[in-house]
């Protein structure tokens, strides 16, 4: 049974050898983003408190002066006193352009709880809807109103490393994404027969399979740099890798709601409406924070998205203090009463979907802050490691190969 696990492993690490190496490297890039972002660009995200916050509305009449086209998308508020507030906007594109290609797959991948519902996948490729995805983000002092910078993620470095990890820059549905998710299939059983071919006769043999040995030569340096480093690691890539093909795979994430005992729908649930009123103006940004100062306060931050059209409601997302940062609760308000129409408490969806909550910041790293951070850089990091070795040590095998000699009657 081991030759046959043997040539499994063999054979799916020749064909997606090069790919797994591309995407443990970009991952291993991404791990600590939002770090490097907020150390290169210390000013952009963090200011001097003061004793007293402008209002937002007039933070959001700042932001637009700056960017007269634009149409606000959402205002998100860090209840840490030293950040910035960071103010979304829609900033119309040019037709045909590379932003507008980019806005448009990004519309079709839209999600609730990571699911694309079926009426979105009919939609792809046509022109997005109003009041979509903010495509600038505007960081605003909060005390003294100053527009301190404009920033664009499409735009930038850690954007691209990520099209590169999801679909080697080729874009959704593309061969460039296919390959990426059978990849990370083939990286599943890759692990999984490296498990089974690591596995032990005897403690003699295991103590050997647990510890370097540094003293052994190259080719024995290259064996026990993949065997043992692949031991140490596998568990943790079994669950990164099991993360990316639930969001890949529409048969994973079903699994997942399977297994939880959920029942998976590609439905997104129906947002509620505004009750229009005649005479009545819509309510401001700062009138929606200040009659909903309960849910807001203890929190590590809250994000109002502005109404999409007359009949659009505001909906508040309030993530709590040590959450993770899907793990938002939800409220639907009337904006033109005020009223909350609508509750979606985190802790009140199923176990599948609160399960599919924690799948990217699993995947990511991110789950538990800084530690699991560190731990899946170095895992990333080690997992770089195996693609080089592998190859090394099918080399090194083809080379003892005896070669077979021809029969004397052939001669």
């Amino acid at each position: 049974m081991k030759k046959f696990f043997r040539s499994i492993h063999l054979y799916l690490s020749l064909a997606a050898g090069i790919f797994i190496f591309c995407s443990c490297l970009t991952g291993t890039i991404m791990v600590f983003e939002e770090e490097i972002e907020h150390a290169l660009h210390h000013n952009r995200y963090y200011v001097q408190p003061e004793a007293t916050r402008l209002p937002l509305s007039q933070l959001v009449f700042n932001t637009i002066k700056e960017v007269p086209k634009a149409k606000l998308a959402n205002v998100k508020v860090y209840t840490e006193a030293d950040r910035t507030v960071e103010i979304g906007l829609i900033v119309p594109e040019k037709k045909g352009g590379k932003d507008g290609k980019e806005r448009g797959q990004r519309a079709g991948e839209r999600r609730n709880d990571g699911q694309q519902t079926g009426k979105q996948a009919r939609l792809k490729g046509k022109k997005p809807e109003e009041g979509g995805r903010p495509n600038l983000t505007v960081f605003v002092n909060p005390y003294n109103g100053e527009v301190i910078d404009q920033f664009n993620r499409r735009k930038s470095f850690f954007f691209s490393v990520e099209m590169f990890h999801r679909f080697l820059l080729a874009g959704k549905n593309s061969i460039g994404n296919k390959i990426v998710s059978f990849s990370t299939l083939f990286f599943l059983f890759i692990l999984i027969t490296g498990v089974i071919l690591w596995w032990p006769k005897n403690k003699k043999i295991m103590k050997q399979r647990l510890q370097y040995k540094w003293t052994g030569g190259w080719k024995r340096l290259t064996h026990d740099l993949h065997i043992v480093t692949g031991f140490y690691t596998s568990v943790f890539l079994l669950v990164i890798v099991s993360c990316g093909l639930i969001m890949t795979f529409p048969w994973a994430n079903k699994l997942l709601f399977t297994l939880t005992g959920s029942t998976f729908s590609q439905e997104q649930p129906k947002q509620p409406a505004s009750v229009y009123q005649a005479g009545l103006k819509p309510l401001t940004i700062d009138q929606i924070a200040a009659s909903n100062t309960r849910e807001i306060e203890n929190t590590a931050s809250y994000t109002i998205r502005a109404p999409r059209d007359s009949s659009g409601t505001f909906a508040l997302n309030v993530l709590p203090k040590g959450a993770v940062e899907t793990a938002s609760d939800t409220y639907f308000i009337d904006q033109y009463s005020g009223k909350t129409i609508s509750v979606q408490k985190f802790a009140d969806k199923s176990a599948g979907q609160r399960a599919r909550a924690f799948v990217k910041p699993i995947h990511t790293g991110s789950v538990y802050g800084l530690p699991t951070k560190i731990i899946s850089f170095i895992v990333c990091l080690l997992s770089l490691i195996f693609p080089v070795t592998g190859v090394m040590m099918w080399l090194n095998r083809i080379k003892k190969r005896p070669v077979k000699k021809a029969p004397a009657s052939m001669l």
